[in-house]
C-alpha cells in the first residue's frame, strides 16, 4: 500500500525534465517548433495557412464589431427624374462601383458618368437600403415667375435701348455717333451681321445701354431677341429710302415684344431726304407719329454729321422717366444670353446682359444647357470688372460649352445644384428631339416629299451662335422641292479634325463664316479632298450655296408648246410603220420636234416626228389649217381622233 503513490510522481518528474532536455538539444527554436509544440507529433500547418486563418478571424471578429456599434444608416435620397450614376451615389453615402456592380447584375452596362431614370434609380435606392424622394420637373427647374423682388429693394437702372431696321439705314453709325467710336470700321461688307451690347454715359451723366442689331434678313431671330430684353426700341429709317422689308419686320417685333418706340429718321444732311414721306408710310403700319397726332416720339437726325444726337438722347431718357425702370441690385443675378461664342483662347464666352441683381466674380451659374463659375467679367471696353448691375453687358468668362443666344443665366447655391439643372435640361432637350412627332396624312405626304428631294449636305462652323443660327435658318429657307439644304453638324469655334471626318463621311462641304481651319484638320481635308469655304458676308454665303445646289440639280427642262393637230386618218408606212393623216389646228408642226399623243385627254405616248410630207413631198414645217402626213418614231399606237402635239424642249441653268 505504501509503495503505490511513488509511480505517480516519478513520470511527473521524467516528463518536466524531458522537456528541458528537447529544447537544449534542438538548438535554434523555429516558428513551426514553437507553434507545434504539444501537438502530439501532428503535421505542421504552413505560415501561409495559418495567416490567412488569423486574417480570417480578425475580420469575422471586427465585422462583427462594426455592425454591432454602427448600424447601416438608412438616408432619405432625393433623386430627379434623370440623375447620372456617381451623383445618386453621392446622395447615397454609397461608392459608385457599387452602384454599378448592381446594374450590371439587372443587366444595364452602364458607367458611373451616365444617366438614368427616376424607377432605376428607385431600385438601386431600395436594393441599398435606403428610402426615395422623387421630384418632380417643377422641383428641379428654376422657377423665375414665383421670384419676385419686393417694392422696397428696387431701385432705378439704366434703360435697354435695341437699335433696329433696315439693312444699310445707318444703326451702326448712328450708334458709333452717341459712343464716339467707329464699329463700322471694322465690319466685314459694311454691314452688322452680330449683336453689339454697349453702354454709353451721356452729357448729363445718366447711363445708356444699347444693343446694335444686324438689319439682313437673314437675322430675323437676332432681331427677334433684340425686341424681347429691350426696354425701347429705336427704329432707324433713311430719310432718302423709306420703309424696306426689315423695317416693316422690326416694327412687327417691337409691337410683338410690347414695348415703346422711337423713331430715328436717318440722313437728313441728304438732298434726297423726305422725312414727311417716312412720317406718311409709318402710318400704314400703324405707327403714328408725334407730329401727326400720335406717342410715338420721333427725331430728324445724322449720324454722319451728328445732327440732333442730343434731342435723341433727351427722348431716350424721358422715355425711360415715364417706363420707372427699376431692379433690385441686392440678390442672385439674372441676365440673359445676347451672344455666345468660343473663343480660341478664352474657351466659351458668352455675352450677358444682366437684368437684376449684381453678377460677380466666382459666382457658380446655370445658362440653359451649361453651368459655369465666373472667372472673369469683361465689359463692352474690354476691361476687367469684379461686378456687374442691372443693365449692364458683359463677357462671361468660365462656362462649361456653348450657350444658345437668348438664354437664361441664373446663379444658383452651389456647383451640385448647377449641374443638377443643366443634366435636367439636356435631358429635355434630348427628349424633344428624339420625339416623334404623332403621323397623319399630312406628315405622311410631306415625309414622302422629303424623301423625293435631293440633299446637299454641309457643316456650318461660325464664330457666334446668332450667326450660325441665322446661316442654319437661311439654308433651310433656301430649300425646294426639288432639293433642300441638309445641315450635318453647326457649332461655334475653328473647323477640327472631327469636323472633316463627318464631312468626308458625307461627302459634304464645310462652311467657315469668320472662322478657319486648325492645322490638323487641314492636312486632313487634304489628304481626304474635303473642299473649305470661307466667308464673312453672310448674303455672299447664301448666294454660293445657292448656285451649288442649282449645279447639283442640273439644267432646268422647259417644255414649250408649239402646235397641236387632230388625226383623221391612219394609212400604213412600209412593212411595220404607219402614217397618220393630220390636221394642223394651231402653231405649226415641224420635223424633227418632240410629240406626244393624246387620247382623251389622256397622254398616251411620247415621241418625235420622223418624217412630214404634204402631197408626196417631203416638207420641213406645216403651218395651222392645213393638212399633212406624218411617221412618228418608235410608236404605231395612233387612231383617228387622236391629238397629236409637238414641242420644244431647252434647257436652262437652274435659280433657285
Amino acid at each position: 500500500m505504501a509503495a503505490a503513490p511513488r509511480p505517480e510522481v516519478k513520470p511527473k518528474k521524467a516528463a518536466s525534465t524531458k522537456v528541458v532536455d528537447n529544447r537544449r538539444q534542438a538548438g535554434k527554436l523555429t516558428v513551426s517548433k514553437a507553434l507545434n509544440e504539444g501537438d502530439g507529433g501532428a503535421r505542421a500547418r504552413s505560415l501561409a495557412a495559418l495567416k490567412r486563418a488569423r486574417e480570417k478571424e480578425r475580420r469575422l471578429h471586427m465585422g462583427g464589431q462594426s455592425r454591432d456599434a454602427q448600424p447601416k444608416q438608412v438616408r432619405d435620397v432625393v433623386v430627379p427624374e434623370a440623375i447620372t450614376v456617381q451623383e445618386l451615389a453621392n446622395r447615397m453615402a454609397e461608392k459608385g462601383a457599387d452602384l454599378v456592380k448592381s446594374l450590371f447584375k439587372m443587366g444595364m452596362m452602364v458607367t458611373v458618368n451616365q444617366t438614368i431614370d427616376q424607377d432605376t434609380a428607385e431600385l438601386l435606392v431600395e436594393e441599398f437600403g435606403h428610402k426615395i424622394t422623387r421630384v418632380s420637373d417643377s422641383d428641379v427647374e428654376i422657377d423665375h415667375e414665383a421670384d419676385v423682388d419686393a417694392e422696397a429693394t428696387l431701385k432705378p437702372r439704366p434703360p435697354v435701348v435695341t437699335i433696329m431696321g433696315h439693312v444699310d439705314h445707318g444703326k451702326t453709325s448712328l450708334l458709333d455717333a452717341l459712343r464716339g467710336t467707329d464699329v463700322v470700321a471694322g465690319e466685314a461688307g459694311g454691314i452688322t451681321q452680330h449683336i453689339g451690347a454697349y453702354q454709353v454715359q451721356v452729357k448729363s451723366g445718366d447711363r445708356i445701354t444699347f444693343l446694335d442689331t444686324p438689319g439682313h434678313s437673314a437675322f430675323t431671330e437676332m432681331r427677334a431677341r433684340g425686341a424681347n430684353v429691350t426696354d425701347i426700341v429705336i427704329l432707324v429709317v433713311a430719310a432718302d429710302d423709306g420703309l424696306m422689308p426689315q423695317t416693316i419686320e422690326a416694327i412687327n417685333h417691337t409691337k410683338a415684344a410690347g414695348v415703346p418706340m422711337i423713331v430715328a429718321i436717318n440722313k437728313i444732311d441728304k438732298d434726297s431726304a423726305n422725312p414727311q414721306k417716312i412720317r406718311e408710310r409709318l402710318l400704314e403700319h400703324e405707327v403714328i407719329v408725334e407730329a401727326m397726332s400720335g406717342d410715338v416720339q420721333d427725331v430728324e437726325v445724322s449720324a454722319l454729321k451728328k445732327i440732333n444726337l442730343d434731342e435723341l438722347v433727351d427722348k431716350i431718357l424721358l422715355q425711360a422717366e415715364l417706363l420707372e425702370l427699376k431692379a433690385n441690385p441686392d440678390r442672385a443675378a439674372e441676365a440673359v444670353v445676347v451672344e455666345a461664342k468660343l473663343d480660341k483662347g478664352r474657351g466659351p464666352v458668352a455675352t450677358v446682359l444682366v437684368q437684376r441683381g449684381t453678377l460677380k466674380r466666382g459666382d457658380v451659374f446655370v445658362v440653359g444647357e451649361q453651368s459655369g463659375k465666373v472667372r472673369a467679367l469683361i465689359n463692352d471696353k474690354g476691361k476687367q470688372v469684379n461686378e456687374a448691375g442691372p443693365s449692364l453687358p458683359v463677357e462671361v468668362l468660365g462656362l462649361t460649352g456653348v450657350p444658345s443666344a437668348g438664354d437664361k443665366l441664373t446663379v444658383v447655391e452651389n456647383e451640385q445644384r448647377a449641374r443638377e439643372v443643366a443634366d435636367y435640361r439636356r435631358q429635355k432637350a434630348l427628349e424633344k428631339r428624339t420625339t416623334m412627332a404623332p403621323a397623319s396624312i399630312d406628315t405622311m405626304f410631306s415625309a414622302l416629299a422629303a424623301n423625293r428631294a435631293k440633299e446637299y449636305p454641309v457643316l456650318v462652323k461660325g464664330d457666334v451662335q446668332g450667326s450660325v443660327e441665322a446661316i442654319v435658318e437661311s439654308l433651310h429657307k433656301i430649300s425646294t422641292d426639288d432639293i433642300k439644304a441638309r445641315v450635318l453638324h453647326s457649332g461655334v469655334g475653328a473647323i477640327t479634325e472631327s469636323d472633316v471626318t463627318l464631312a468626308k463621311a458625307s461627302n459634304a462641304p464645310i462652311i467657315g463664316f469668320n472662322v478657319r481651319a486648325n492645322a490638323q484638320a487641314r492636312a486632313l481635308a487634304e489628304r481626304d479632298g474635303v473642299r473649305f469655304k470661307y466667308f464673312d458676308i453672310i448674303y455672299d454665303l447664301l448666294d454660293d450655296i445657292k448656285g451649288e445646289m442649282a449645279g447639283v440639280l442640273g439644267p432646268e427642262r422647259i417644255e414649250t408648246v408649239v402646235g397641236r393637230a387632230e388625226i383623221k386618218e391612219i394609212f400604213p408606212a412600209g412593212k411595220k410603220d404607219k402614217a397618220a393623216g393630220l390636221l394642223v389646228t394651231d402653231g405649226f408642226i415641224r420635223k424633227g420636234l418632240y410629240a406626244r399623243i393624246t387620247r382623251d385627254d389622256v397622254i398616251v405616248s411620247k415621241t418625235s416626228i420622223a418624217s412630214l410630207r404634204r402631197f408626196k413631198d417631203d416638207v420641213a414645217e406645216v403651218r395651222a389649217g392645213l393638212e399633212c402626213g406624218v411617221v412618228l418614231q418608235d410608236t404605231n399606237d395612233i387612231k383617228p381622233g387622236d391629238i397629236l402635239e409637238t414641242f420644244d424642249v431647252e434647257m436652262r441653268d437652274r435659280t433657285l
